[in-house]
């Protein structure tokens, strides 16, 4: 089963390919760990792309592609995997096309879990932090006894930078532009599944499941 979980931030994928990994067996594999894998190994590849990020640039396309190739090549990959963060262009995602080809292998679903950009604000925007005890809180899912309070020690609750209205928006903004062609191209090619991600956590799984039980067939 090979499968690349996509969502904006805040559509709830790491909750949701958790449930997939410890329901199927799949590595999870973000971009972020075959980054620091290949680093930490010292490959040829890491080591290229350790000279970019040192300098604060990004790494191209043909490393990037390359330690992909790398990981999904390993053998706990042989019985699938679950992509998370890669492709994030196009051009990824016409190279790992070839890459899975010359591989001997093909996707199965693009899993977009989808919500509307005014629900993902809501959820971002509402989430605060006791900065005494590290106890997080949401407006809207799970807020304190007393409005802008922390319940064990009564600190003022206070909003991550990242979290403040204007980043979120700007974030959400350059998230949705550059997901969009991705989104098209999955979906001309037949392997973009939509996930409504407006549900409860559990009732997005259960379509998930249902989806992937059914291509398992």
């Amino acid at each position: 089963m090979n499968l690349i979980l996509m969502g904006l931030p805040g559509a709830g994928k790491g909750t949701q390919a958790d449930k997939i990994v410890e329901k199927y067996g799949v590595p999870h594999i973000s971009t972020g760990d075959m980054f620091r894998a290949a680093i930490k190994n010292e490959t040829e590849l890491g080591l290229k792309a350790k000279a970019y990020m040192d300098e604060g640039a990004l790494v191209p396309d043909e490393v990037t592609i390359g330690i992909v190739r790398e990981r999904l090549s390993q053998d706990d990959c042989k019985k699938g995997f679950l992509l998370d963060g890669f492709p994030r262009t196009v051009a990824q995602a016409s190279a790992l096309e070839i890459m899975l080809q010359e591989m001997e292998r093909s996707l199965d679903h693009v899993v977009y879990i989808k919500v509307p950009k005014e629900d993902l604000f809501k959820r971002l925007t509402g989430r605060w932090i006791c900065p005494t005890c590290g106890t997080a809180y949401h407006e809207q899912f799970n807020p304190p006894k007393e409005k802008g309070k922390c319940d064990k020690d009564g600190s003022e609750l206070i909003q991550r930078d990242d979290d403040k209205p204007e980043t979120v928006d700007k974030r959400l903004e350059v998230n949705l532009e550059q997901t969009k062609p991705l989104v098209d191209f999955y979906e001309d090619k037949g392997y973009l599944r939509n996930i409504d991600g407006q549900q409860e956590i559990d009732q997005v799984f259960t379509e998930v499941d249902k989806l992937l039980q059914e291509s398992r067939g």
